[in-house]
């Protein structure tokens, strides 16, 4: 065991603590971040959806980075496609 110096062995609780990390923060917050970009990616026209501020509707059309929704007879709203919180429910 000669490559466990004590050089080597001082700087062990750092490095374990950078793994700990990564797995515990880092690694799931990425698969989050990955998740919703899918899920706005995916967002298209009839999806009913619920927006961070908790609005529920229906999606009429959408570009790039404005979503129309629907949320009464003859009331829509624009929001940026980033305020989509989920999608209750897909398309038919």
């Amino acid at each position: 065991m000669e490559f466990l110096t004590p050089e080597i062995l001082q700087w062990s609780p750092f490095l374990l603590m950078l793994v700990v990390f990564y797995f515990l923060f880092y690694r799931p917050q990425k698969k989050e971040q990955q998740k919703r970009k899918n899920m706005l990616d995916s967002l298209k026209k009839g999806d009913r959806v619920v927006t961070i501020g908790g609005i529920h509707g229906t999606i009429t059309a959408f570009s790039d980075e404005v979503v129309t929704v629907k949320v009464a007879e003859k009331v829509e709203l624009e929001f940026n496609r980033s305020a989509i919180g989920t999608v209750k429910s897909k398309a038919d």
